[in-house]
């Protein structure tokens, strides 16, 4: 444990500026005349180049929060600032850009094109940031980070899961993001593979200094981080 965390699942960082700060965050959905509160007043902090898990049961919002991490969403009240950037009310195109700019997704079922190589994956993110030149370099300094040198032009089809979230981390990283977002990444893989990607993620964290939050069930896999923030009715329950 390399930080002492409030009671808000804050915590004092090792550097002077948090990557995360979301305060008083609300999330209202409406169906019909009914409305879902998925999050109600929930306020966390989360310090450049630290490891975090999420946890909490199902309903608990922690979906809801990782989609707003990430901005695939915005909150309905509240100010979320991602990098020094308050994304709270952007556009959804000025979401886009700062998505494909800040963040790197892992997910547990892999979100690769299944008939594309994984040079090609890992491709995309630089693709759609508009980077004309260099992009092939960079996407296979990336492969090689993971491990990959040998599967560059495997299709992800031909990969085994273990290979596959490899070349998902990758794509991640690619960009240099201020923080990689992992939901579930080694729900899909075996005990053995799902150790392997974790201690993969953790050197990330360790050589580079990538922040990473991992939302996950999985006790044996929150333990590795430096903090688990667990969320309970749309609030921050417990941190340790």
């Amino acid at each position: 444990m390399q930080s002492k965390p409030n009671s808000n699942g804050d915590a004092t960082p090792a550097q002077d500026e948090w990557v995360i700060q979301a305060e008083n965050l609300t999330k209202v959905y409406k169906m019909g005349q009914v409305e879902v509160h998925a999050l109600n007043g929930l306020s966390m902090r989360i310090a450049r180049g630290e490891v975090v898990s999420i946890m909490g049961p199902s309903g608990s919002g922690k979906s809801t929060l990782m989609n707003i991490i990430g901005c695939l969403d915005r909150p309905t009240s509240g100010e979320y600032i991602l990098d020094g950037e308050p994304v709270a009310r952007l556009s959804d195109d000025q979401l886009a850009t700062i998505r494909n700019r800040k963040v790197g997704f892992v997910f547990q079922s892999f979100n690769l094109l299944s008939r594309a190589t994984a040079l090609a994956n890992v491709e995309l993110p630089l693709r759609y940031a508009g980077m004309a030149h260099g992009r092939r370099d960079k996407a296979r300094m990336a492969l090689e980070a993971v491990g990959l040198a040998d599967r560059l032009y495997h299709r992800s089809n031909e990969l085994s899961g273990g290979q596959q979230q490899r070349v998902a981390i990758a794509r991640a990283l690619v960009n240099n993001p201020a923080i990689i977002l992992a939901d579930e990444p080694t729900g899909n893989l075996d005990t053995r593979s799902g150790q392997e990607i974790m201690e993969l993620l953790l050197n990330l964290n360790r050589d580079n200094g990538t922040t990473l939050i991992i939302v996950t069930h999985a006790p044996n896999i929150a333990e590795q981080s430096q903090r688990i923030i667990y969320i309970r009715d749309g609030v921050v329950e417990e941190a340790l």
